[in-house]
């Protein structure tokens, strides 16, 4: 479980999180929601150590991580995936070196061992005999699942994803949030999504929190929200909604 109490962050004295509060539970799809600006990537940022709060504590378990050193923060880090909006994979190498690389960096394992690891993560996200690819040569979806599969492989405590569905179609954003809860539900993970799909928030969201103008504004789950009558969060959903059958007509 990831707790957050009470944290403050401002940039050049704009608050962009303000008095924030919550719990991301284990075992569970936690979803972040919010219009942009609202201070939703600035919060996923703060969990995972890229910002530090201005006050405030971030606990990882039992472990209040906001307040360790960044010595301290990298042992915490070897049990964090990440899966970043583009994916972020290294366009020079390889599938195998890309997903191999937390291996590389947090464990001594033989190369047989490792190996053996990015075989195991790509077939669990149903990927076989990709090693040997690049970047360029995968479809979106193929770089959201090998972006999985490099997240997963240090076998995570803890996993944020940040738009995980950017750039996909429909159905293959319903692949890759089907993935991550099956593997937050398989490995038992504490997984934190920011996201402003609302697809994505009505498929998986165990857990949801809504932010607006930096503060927790709303939080329940996804059949909660179609009974809710919070009228900024009714607003956002009406929004997202709209936009996205813009979107589909034009395509």
């Amino acid at each position: 479980m990831i707790t957050v109490n009470n944290i403050f962050k401002c940039f050049e004295g704009r608050t962009v999180l303000n008095d924030i509060s919550a719990q991301f539970q284990t075992g569970k799809t936690n979803l972040i929601i919010g219009q942009s600006g609202s201070g939703k990537t600035v919060l996923l940022k703060s969990l995972v150590g890229l910002h530090q709060v201005d006050s405030g504590d971030i606990f990882y378990d039992d472990i209040n991580f906001s307040a360790l050193s960044f010595k301290d923060k990298k042992q915490i880090r070897q049990h964090v995936g990440m899966i970043f909006q583009g994916g972020a994979l290294l366009d020079s190498s390889t599938v195998e070196d890309n997903i191999m690389l937390p291996l590389n960096l947090f464990t001594n394992q033989s190369l047989e061992e490792k190996r053996e690891r990015v075989n195991f993560c790509l077939k669990r996200v149903n990927l076989e005999n990709v090693n040997s690819m690049y970047p360029a040569e995968l479809s979106g979806g193929m770089i959201k699942r090998v972006a999985i599969a490099r997240a997963i492989v240090l076998n995570p405590k803890y996993l944020f994803c940040d738009e995980p569905n950017s750039g996909l179609d429909p159905k293959t954003s319903i692949i890759i949030d089907n993935l991550i809860h099956e593997i937050t539900h398989e490995y038992n993970i504490t997984t934190v999504i920011n996201t402003h799909d609302m697809n994505s928030v009505m498929e998986i969201g165990e857990t949801v929190m809504f932010i607006f103008e930096g503060k927790k504004w709303w939080c329940g789950n996804k059949d909660d929200i179609l009974n809710s009558d919070n009228k900024e969060l009714n607003d956002f959903v009406f929004a997202s909604s709209m936009a996205k059958r813009a979107k589909a007509f034009k395509l």
